[in-house]
């Protein structure tokens, strides 16, 4: 029994996808936790056990890891909350139920960044990796993902592309770093959720194709849009102001604003693109597929 969390999310939606496919030969049974039913895919109706509500909720979680194997764990982040409480508040429940229910395997959503010197000042980062430290200290054995920027997060720019041309971040608009799509983050989810011969605990890079730079990600999605397309620099000050002009927490904008300033200082460089640390998907690729249906619809 695989028990999957946000499976109608960037990630977790390619996974159920893919589990769907491969978990019949393989003798899995899964199970979601979510909380509008609805929005699961057609394919998942009668061939997955659902569990309605928070996976932050102790009851749910008590129905949802009997009699589990493995679980897949995402934390959606809380902009209403502090960092600490948004990852570490929200699975503290999580790491006594699968203590309780005697969970074997997990595999989580995490970030790059462990073991640099900006580990401990990264903001969401670093509440990110504190939270991988809590499951691990169950003795679960756990392999947290381990992921630079998403193509998604370009999502959120769609409008402003479309209609102005521009999208936005606070990084140096020559730094290169790795950058990442959410299906091949599912696709390596996958891939240890089905085979569990794996023990002890670690981290799993997913690095992407190849490091990019914001001038990069803007001439790439101009040669796929067919419209020019720019990157404009926001200072993190301004970033700040936004967003807490909106109602976020500003503990937690805060935890944003720290993160986007250690990736703007190197810390998603950490680690060699290998051949066991790159994923396939280029950003050609999500361009034509995904960004360019989203800002031409």
């Amino acid at each position: 029994m695989i028990v999957i969390t946000a499976p109608t999310g960037n990630i977790g939606r390619h996974l159920l996808s893919r589990l769907l496919e491969a978990a019949p030969a393989a003798g899995e049974e899964l199970r979601v936790i979510v909380r509008d039913p609805a929005r699961l895919p057609d394919a998942a109706r009668g061939r997955v056990e659902v569990i309605t509500g928070s996976h932050a909720d102790t009851e749910v979680l008590d129905l949802a890891f009997e009699g589990a194997d493995a679980v897949f764990w995402l934390v959606p982040p809380d902009a209403t909350l502090t960092p600490q409480n948004a990852y570490g508040g929200f699975t503290r429940p999580a790491t006594k139920a699968l203590v309780a229910h005697g969970v074997g395997h997990v595999v989580g959503v995490s970030a790059l960044g462990r073991g640099t010197p900006l580990a401990d000042r990264a903001g969401l980062v670093t509440s990110s990796l504190a939270m991988d430290d809590l499951i691990a200290d169950t003795g679960v054995a756990h392999r947290a993902l381990a992921n630079p920027s998403f193509f998604e997060n370009l999502l959120e720019e769609a409008a402003s592309i479309r209609e102005k041309g521009v999208f936005t971040d606070s990084v140096d608009a020559d730094r290169k770093a790795p950058f990442v799509a959410a299906a091949d983050i599912a696709a390596a989810a996958a891939g240890l959720l089905l085979d569990r011969s794996w023990t002890g605990t670690g981290s799993i890079p997913v690095l992407g194709p190849q490091d990019l730079s914001p001038n990069d990600l803007a001439r790439i999605m101009t040669e796929q849009l067919g419209r020019p397309v720019r990157y404009e620099r926001q200072p993190l000050d301004e970033l700040y102001t936004h967003l807490v002009g909106h109602g976020l927490n500003e503990a937690f904008v805060q935890g944003m604003v720290d993160m986007k300033r250690a990736k703007d200082e190197g810390l998603d460089a950490g680690i060699a693109r290998t051949p066991d640390t790159t994923s396939p998907t280029t950003f050609e690729q999500w361009c034509a597929q995904t960004l360019k249906p989203a800002v031409l619809s």
